[in-house]
């Protein structure tokens, strides 16, 4: 019987996950396998997922709740996938502020659709920024509640990938590695970068292996999860772009990030996560934050000069999101303005997660 590879790549938001999946999806790929990835958010119009569609993988999304409290559309989706081609690896990406999904997303997997899916070890992606500041208990920006959920994200992985090595020296890397291991005694640590490809022989190699894995069912307060994923503001923004004369994507992508990290620095409005995509006609450009100790960049360049162009904007803050929905439009609206373009917003979406209540959860391993 063909078995799915299920391969699941979590860590908190902003921490490179998606551009983890596309180098594995590419990866996959290359050797001759159909792979299927699927992305998930509490809100549509989500970037990673037009991020992954416009690199040609076939990508289904999981939208309005995380895996574990829509599960059975988790595995809709992953049908879905197989459509016309059986995928021989799924790669899936959850929502940054989840955890506990081992006990509610790989165990019932596990259980439920043992005969289809085959589990690979269970990966956490840590970003250095904010994994030293937690990890030290010297972050700014966000509460001891949200800190919880990313100290359990890395308590239930089988490994733990530290991204962005390229960036740090070797003393830095070392220092940030015993801090998990004195976190996470035993679990494998790889050092990563997700943008040059450092380590990804490692980490294929570890999630080829075989084995009885997602084993490390955790005890929850789901009281602190809850609290400390309301604690961050939310929103989805989709708007089009037009202007009579030629307009720079790549200029503008980085322009409007720029302007909205001063806004959040300005307001001390830690950044999980913030991205914005531009998207016409075959073509597309990212760019993005990553936490409050760095500088906007464009992570993805377009090349492109365009008159009219599709912009989705996400943002995960630790602020009010009503507050953060203002601010956006207000920047988006100046940045569009200086360029002589006019923006016309299909939707937008800011609120606070509510309370994550899983459609299964284990309390063993089984």
């Amino acid at each position: 019987m063909h078995s799915i590879r299920y391969i699941m790549v979590g860590g908190f938001l902003g921490a490179g996950k998606t551009t983890t999946l596309g180098r594995l999806a590419r990866h996959y790929t290359d050797q001759g396998l159909n792979v299927g990835v699927v992305t998930n958010d509490q809100a549509t119009d989500l970037v990673d997922t037009n991020t992954l569609r416009s690199q040609g993988f076939d990508v289904g999304e999981v939208a309005g709740a995380c895996f574990c409290c829509n599960f059975d559309e988790l595995m809709e989706t992953m049908e879905s996938l197989g459509v016309d081609q059986r995928p021989d690896v799924i790669l899936a990406e959850p929502v940054g502020s989840c955890t506990d999904l081992v006990a509610t997303v790989l165990q019932p997997i596990k259980r439920m659709f043992d005969t289809t899916f085959e589990i690979a070890p269970y990966s956490v992606i840590l970003k250095p920024t904010h994994g030293r500041r937690v990890l030290t208990g010297q972050s700014r920006g966000f509460s001891p509640k949200a800190e919880y959920i990313l100290k359990k994200q890395l308590e239930e992985a089988d490994a733990i990938l530290v991204n962005r090595i390229d960036e740090l020296s070797t003393e830095k890397a070392d220092e940030l590695v015993s801090l998990v291991g004195t976190h996470c005694p035993g679990v494998p640590v790889l050092r990563i970068s997700a943008r040059t490809g450092e380590g990804f022989d490692q980490l294929v190699e570890l999630l080829g292996q075989s084995g009885d894995f997602g084993r490390r069912v955790l005890d929850i307060d789901y009281d602190t999860y809850a609290e400390g994923e309301a604690e961050l503001g939310w929103l989805n923004s989709s708007l089009q772009v037009s202007a009579p004369d030629p307009v720079d994507l790549d200029d503008l992508l980085l322009d409007v990030v720029t302007r909205l990290a001063r806004q959040l620095e300005e307001h001390e409005a830690e950044a999980a996560h913030l991205k914005v995509i531009g998207l016409w006609e075959g073509f597309f450009g990212v760019a993005n934050l990553v936490s409050s100790e760095d500088q906007p960049e464009l992570s993805l360049p377009s090349g492109c000069q365009v008159r009219t162009v599709d912009l989705i904007i996400n943002a995960r803050v630790a602020c009010d999101p009503d507050w953060l929905e203002a601010m956006v439009m207000k920047e988006v609206s100046q940045a569009v303005g200086e360029v002589g373009a006019k923006a016309e917003y299909r939707q937008s979406q800011s609120f606070r997660p509510g309370r994550p209540v899983p459609t299964h959860r284990f309390e063993d391993a089984g």
